[in-house]
Parts: C-alpha cells; sequence; structure tokens
C-alpha cells in the first residue's frame, strides 16, 4: 500500500468508520437511557411507598410499574412455548408473579428489582403448569373454569386481604355458585405433570431442555433491562425532555430547584413533567 491509499482511506473504510460512529453513539444514548429509565422505576417505588394503598394514586403508580417492567414477564413467558397452554394465558399468570413482586419489593434493600422479581414471576408461571395438567378427561369449560379460578383468586385474595370465600369466587368469574362448585370438583381431575417429562409438541426434547422451558433460573435475565420497554422511547426524547427527566429522577432535583436551574417557574416544570411522563405511559400501553 503506497502513502496515497494510507492517507485516503478507501469509501468503504469512510463507510465502515461512519457506522461504526454512529453506532457507539446509539449505544452512548441507550446506556444514558438505561440509565435514566432505572432512575424513574426508583423513584416511582418510593413514591409507592409513601402513598396509601387503595388509593387511586397508589393505583396509578403501581400499575405504571406493571407497565414498566412487563418485559420480564414476556422474556419469563418466552421459556414456556410449546406448551399446551396459550401464551396470552402464561403472560396473564406472569403478571399476576409480577404484581405480587412489585408488592413485596423494598428500593431500600439494594437489590435490583430484575433480580427480585424474576424468581417469583416464573414460580408463578411454573406452578400454573404443575396445576393444569389434566389426569382424566374433563369437559373444556371446566378446564376454562379452573384455569380462570387459578388467576382470578390470587388477585381477589391480594385485594381482600384474606382467603376469598366461594361466592366472592363465584362473583368475580361471573359464574353461578353451582357452576364455580362444580369446577372445584373438577380439580381432582389435576394431576402435576413431571419436570422430567417431555412435551408433547417436541418429543425429541431433553429433560434439561425441559426443565429449562419450565423456568428454571437462568444467568441470562441477569442481563435483562428490566425496562426494556422503555428505553426506545427514553432515548429519542427531545433533549429538553431528556434533561428534565434526569434532573428530576436522576439527580433527584425539586421541581422548585429544576426551575431555578432551567430558568422556568415551578408550574411549567410540573406541565413539562406530567406532559413527557404522560407521553411515555402512553407509548407503553400503545406497544404493549
Amino acid at each position: 500500500m503506497d502513502r496515497t491509499q494510507r492517507d485516503h482511506p478507501s469509501p468503504k473504510e469512510r463507510d465502515d468508520g461512519v457506522e461504526n460512529t454512529e453506532r457507539a453513539d446509539h449505544g452512548d444514548r441507550m446506556d444514558a437511557a438505561t440509565m435514566e429509565a432505572r432512575a424513574l422505576s426508583t423513584a416511582l417505588f418510593h413514591r409507592l411507598a409513601e402513598l396509601d394503598e387503595g388509593t387511586a394514586d397508589y393505583s396509578y403508580v403501581r400499575n405504571t410499574l406493571v407497565e414498566l417492567n412487563l418485559s420480564l414477564v414476556k422474556y419469563a413467558a418466552r421459556r414456556f412455548r410449546g406448551r399446551s397452554e396459550p401464551m396470552e394465558d402464561i403472560v396473564q399468570v406472569g403478571t399476576i408473579g409480577l404484581i405480587k413482586a412489585i408488592n413485596r419489593f423494598d428500593p431500600e434493600r439494594g437489590v435490583e428489582f430484575t433480580t427480585f422479581a424474576m424468581p417469583t414471576i416464573s414460580g408463578e408461571i411454573k406452578r400454573f403448569f404443575r396445576d393444569t395438567s389434566w389426569a382424566v378427561k374433563v369437559p373444556r369449560r371446566l378446564q376454562e373454569l379452573r384455569i380462570d379460578s387459578a388467576k382470578a383468586h390470587d388477585a381477589l385474595e391480594q385485594d381482600l386481604g384474606r382467603e376469598p370465600t366461594d361466592a366472592e369466587m363465584a362473583r368475580v368469574l361471573e359464574v353461578t355458585p353451582e357452576e364455580f362448585s362444580e369446577g372445584r370438583k373438577a380439580a381432582s381431575a389435576y394431576s402435576a405433570r413431571s419436570l422430567d417429562a417431555p412435551v408433547q409438541e417436541d418429543s425429541e426434547r431433553d429433560p434439561a431442555a425441559e426443565r429449562a422451558s419450565l423456568g428454571e433460573e437462568e444467568p441470562a435475565y441477569d442481563r435483562i433491562e428490566c425496562l426494556e420497554s422503555l428505553k426506545p422511547m427514553l432515548a429519542v426524547l427531545p433533549e429538553r425532555e431528556r434533561e428534565l427527566l434526569s434532573l428530576r429522577f436522576g439527580q433527584e432535583l425539586t421541581q422548585s430547584e429544576i426551575g431555578a436551574r432551567l430558568g422556568l417557574s415551578q408550574m411549567h416544570v410540573s406541565r413539562l413533567l406530567n406532559r413527557t411522563l404522560t407521553r411515555l405511559r402512553g407509548g407503553l400501553l400503545t406497544e404493549t
């Protein structure tokens, strides 16, 4: 290669250099978005701890945390592909586990929510599969009633703070007490499926693969960004809104302090924050 070639890179080399630079810039933006997303989640958990359970504000903050962390449920649910139950049902059951994890999580303990929540989500799904394998032929409507009961029971118990009665369960499921009783009797037709049993749809799967499909813990989940759905939206926010979120949830400045730094009134800062958070929440609802 002569000196001219060394001093003047080829078009391909120039294109590769631009692509590498753009990739690095994108990675930097996503890393910043991840930090902001985690800070937002942490702030919401602290806010949840300050609110009274059962209030509208409490429900709003908890529902927002559920939406922000649905990627954890979807990740866990994908590990159960090939099972007999619809993916929609698996996600619903996993969401119950997510809600339980949110209710129990203490941000003061210094544990990442991802690490705390994944065993609860996977455990809820595994319990669902262990409880939903039929030993004898049962009418489809009773199978569906048993599945609906399993999903509704924990949610109702959480709301009531006690074990729900049969009448309360029947009312939630919109069936008569007699139909609910019939569904409970059908539960005796259930049998636990062995974790080492092969999946029906794929007789070649080995026991180790089956255990993996049932949610045995993997190192991979530690690398999940618990706010995977939020990161892309943060990355494309206007610079001013990103700065606003960073000051509020990253540096934990008050609205008045943010206003003084940016030359805005506290009321204007409040409106901007509400608008930005509403946009993020709307984007998550659209995606999910």
